[in-house]
């Protein structure tokens, strides 16, 4: 099943291998059975995606999400605040992870091997289980360049490195959390030309949000560049999309966003219509394919799609269906 799900090329394969894994879940998944049985669906009841159930994000901080009785490689948890609950993936095959990034960054950005990787991502480096630490630590390997690494709180080392790769004319990808970003900036301002500047989201409370056009055009001027770029991704996930400018995301081709109705849960509205974000990750095979985030968003035409905020902190509105 991996090699089918990494080699989708075409609408009708991705058709194809996403019903195939929706009846793998439904029938091996407990706690996504659960879920489907109380929405009264059954697996042949659903001949297309738009039918599918989405489970609900929050159901990772309380349930085993799992859908393969192999044992437990690794178990990725999300950052949460102090006495908040944390999400828990269970991953029982961490090859799908790696095939999942490696194939992606491979597809929108080429070879690792032709840049160096520089990581500024003080509070992921801070805990354990960090699904994004997990990638960039292999992408760092995987580029080969003794100059690639992590980055904590030694800004002024950063900047020297950052500046003196650039100069040679390297190619750098430096991928950090917003806040550390712009702290760097505040330290120093760049001229950049080869270097591609990634932002990962999120100030994780240690300043006040941004929207994003605010945000990138803080990084834009204080790096010198005429793009920032974004990846997308989260605990729950095992695929990452990424936007190359302007915020609008791709996603490879075994990841799909839909958005469904803010009032009414199970109805997947039409393209251009802004909702929550649903998303089908199928690298996600061994525990959940089908989620339903706490994210607002708007899906185009040609399957790209851009965040526009959050839902607040009360559960997801039109979904009564929490507690299994």
């Amino acid at each position: 099943m991996k090699q089918q799900v990494f080699n989708i090329q075409s609408e009708q394969e991705f058709i194809q291998v996403t019903l195939h894994i929706f009846k793998h879940q439904f029938k091996h998944n407990k706690t996504y059975r659960s879920f489907c049985d109380l929405l009264n669906i059954y697996y042949t009841d659903v001949k297309n995606i738009e039918q599918i159930p989405f489970l609900p994000i929050q159901f990772f901080k309380s349930k085993e999400i799992i859908s393969s009785l192999d044992t437990i490689q690794e178990t990725f948890t999300s950052s949460g605040t102090t006495g908040s609950s944390t999400s828990k993936h269970f991953i029982t095959d961490l090859s799908w992870y790696e095939n999942s990034y490696s194939k992606a960054f491979d597809f929108f950005y080429g070879d690792i091997q032709q840049y160096v990787v520089l990581a500024l991502l003080p509070n992921y480096l801070e805990r354990t289980g960090s699904s994004l630490v997990y990638m960039v630590d292999d992408l760092i390997k995987k580029s080969e360049q003794p100059e690639s690494g992590f980055y904590l709180n030694n800004l002024d080392e950063l900047a020297k490195k950052l500046i003196e790769l650039d100069k040679k004319g390297q190619k750098v990808l430096l991928i950090g959390v917003s806040f550390a970003l712009l702290d760097l900036v505040e330290k120093q301002q760049f001229q950049l030309k080869n270097t591609i500047i990634m932002e990962t989201g999120g100030m994780k409370g240690k300043r006040k949000e941004l929207i994003r056009n605010e945000l990138h055009d803080l990084l834009k001027t204080g790096f010198g560049v005429s793009e920032i770029h974004s990846e997308y991704g989260m605990t729950e996930l095992l695929s990452q999309a990424y936007s190359k400018g302007n915020g609008v995301f791709n996603c490879p081709n075994w990841m799909r966003v839909l958005t469904r109705d803010t009032e009414d849960a199970l109805t997947i509205l039409p393209k251009a219509k802004a909702g929550g974000i649903n998303i089908i990750d199928l690298a996600n095979y061994n525990s959940c394919s089908f989620i339903a985030t706490q994210d607002l968003g708007k899906v185009y035409p040609d399957t790209s799609f851009e965040i526009i905020g959050r839902f607040d902190n009360s559960d997801i509105r039109g979904c009564n269906l929490m507690v299994l």
